[in-house]
């Protein structure tokens, strides 16, 4: 995670997320301020529930508004692979910094010795926004994936190639017909379950080719609305405690609109963690999976810190 500095609402990524709302006669030192409130309450709850968290703050140069998102720049792999990805704005890839892999490794003690580099592919106008633009099954080697400015078919090809996974695309609409700018605002997936509004996926065909990868990989479909998906109940992520118990995270607000049912059908796979994250929703136009960057163990690496 990425403790914020500088928080802010950032003019160069509104026009393709339409989620982000500024509050009227909010000033940047008050939106920091309440940020990181909000940013170390998630921080803290994961603890809680024992998650190892590493933390990392960052620095208020270059100006990085949307810093506290990095799961969008980077993501780790069990293969000894970290991934670097192209950012559609400028001032999101200034985010992109490589002695934040040095601390996870230091402070982790595993190792990702390889890297996959990805950045430069937006001087050729291919973008992938990391785990935001994909939602990966790991498990299955399929990386699901809605069109929209932040997810080009060249980038998202390019990911396929170098890392082997196979791309299930579709389109996404919001309420209002606007295109979904990441696919982990529609969806997330677990071992076992996959919360995914399947409504916003207007094509009839592309609906049934996600539900039914989805049920072919085992996953139990737990459908949200569109309207549910407007709280960020789509973006949530799987994690596990070191004790080795499954979790899931998503903020407050997501978690209030849930119904009884889907609570009760989530917490069966997953222990529930969450946290208030209202001014990072509304201004930063990103919930709690946008904020995890979620470690995955290097396959056949022991240290005694693992």
């Amino acid at each position: 995670m990425i403790r914020p500095v500088r928080f802010a609402s950032n003019a160069e990524t509104a026009a393709s997320n339409a989620f982000q709302v500024v509050p009227a006669g909010s000033d940047e030192g008050e939106l920091q301020r309440r940020a990181l409130a909000e940013f170390d309450g998630l921080a803290e709850s994961l603890r809680a529930a024992g998650v190892r968290v590493h933390v990392i703050d960052d620095t208020p140069e270059p100006h990085t508004p949307d810093s506290l998102f990095p799961n969008n720049w980077v993501s780790f792999h069990a293969s000894g692979t970290v991934v670097l990805y192209p950012l559609l704005t400028p001032n999101r890839r200034a985010e992109v910094r490589l002695d934040v892999l040095e601390r996870v490794e230091e402070e982790s003690g595993w190792r990702w010795p390889n890297r996959v580099d990805l950045t430069g592919l937006h001087e050729r106008g291919a973008i992938l926004e990391g785990t935001g633009s994909l939602v990966l099954d790991r498990t299955h080697r399929l990386a699901y994936a809605c069109r929209s400015p932040r997810t080009t078919p060249a980038g998202l090809e390019e990911f396929a190639q170098r890392m082997g996974y196979e791309p299930v695309v579709f389109g996404a609409l919001d309420e209002g017909g606007v295109e979904i700018y990441h696919t982990n605002v529609v969806m997330g997936i677990g071992s076992s379950f996959a919360v995914v509004c399947l409504e916003s996926i207007r094509n009839a065909t592309e609906r049934s080719m996600v539900e039914g990868r989805l049920r072919e990989t085992g996953h139990e479909l737990i459908a949200i609305s569109l309207e549910q998906l407007g709280h960020f109940a789509g973006n949530c992520l799987a994690l596990e405690s070191a004790a080795g118990e499954p979790l899931v995270a998503l903020s407050e607000q997501a978690l209030a609109s849930l119904d009884g049912e889907q609570r009760e059908r989530l917490a069966i796979h997953a222990r529930i963690v969450s946290a208030p994250l209202d001014t990072i929703e509304s201004v930063g136009g990103g919930s709690a999976r946008c904020m995890l960057a979620e470690l995955h163990e290097p396959t056949g690496y022991s240290s005694s810190r693992a």
